[in-house]
């Protein structure tokens, strides 16, 4: 039997007013909303990009109870929701992770809604090492000092564990983690999310072909098509 992969997209609907809030003080809360819808389906198409051989299901893992259709409007229709609602983030990853090995997936990637132009490589480069004998964890490291990406082969509790969650100190403690369960850990490229005005920046010199250090990234069709429509509206 081919191995499967779930990747789960941990998001909640964008809403105007909760929804990027860094990021709208720049553009406003309306505009940071349907960035965000972006990002989702930009992120989601990424899922579908990867080559036809990796065998995958892409889900949402939101939160709260309530947003389903809002998010199967943005989702692929093949693409199944898994509502986590747990207060601790933590607990939101490990029983996400849990809950999808235990759906019949020999694999789990969880990934963050907020990268649009994720390479679809390096979600295919993950799940190959997961494919590999042995138990380990791969790591796809953010520039924020979080990560885009954790991919399990097994659910493991110690990793989500007494991580300060939202600092620059998530990605090392995961490592230390890691460690101190005898996990090998996977490193995958550094990539970025879209948060706040520098990063920002940082998805516009990409788009434009501007980025030294982003580059190969996904295609991101409905952010491109939007912020187009941001630059047309402010002219």
């Amino acid at each position: 039997m081919i191995p499967t992969a779930a990747i789960g997209i941990m998001c909640k609907a964008p809403q105007p007013g909760s929804t990027k809030t860094r990021l709208a003080k720049t553009i406003g809360a309306a505009s940071a909303a349907e960035l965000s819808a972006c990002f989702l389906r930009d992120v989601a198409a990424a899922i579908e990009d990867m080559p036809p051989a990796v065998s995958r299901r892409g889900y949402g893992v939101y939160a709260p109870a309530g947003a389903e259709a809002a998010l199967r409007a943005l989702f692929p229709p093949g693409f199944g929701l898994l509502l986590q609602a747990a207060a601790d983030f933590g607990d939101v990853l490990f029983n996400a992770a849990r809950d999808l090995l235990a759906a019949g997936h020999d694999c789990v990637l969880l990934v963050n809604g907020d990268s649009p132009t994720l390479p679809p490589d390096f979600l295919a480069d993950a799940i190959a090492a997961l494919c590999r004998q042995g138990d380990r964890v791969v790591l796809g490291p953010a520039t924020d000092g979080g990560y885009y990406l954790i991919g399990l082969k097994q659910a493991h509790r110690q990793l989500f564990a007494g991580i300060a969650w939202g600092t620059a100190t998530v990605a090392s403690g995961t490592r230390e983690r890691a460690a101190e369960i005898g996990l090998p850990v996977v490193e995958l490229p550094e990539w970025y999310d879209i948060d706040d005005a520098e990063t920002f920046g940082w998805l516009n010199d990409e788009l434009a072909g501007r980025s030294a250090r982003f580059r190969n990234g996904g295609r991101a069709s409905a952010t491109r098509e939007y912020i187009a429509g941001l630059r047309e509206t402010a002219r």
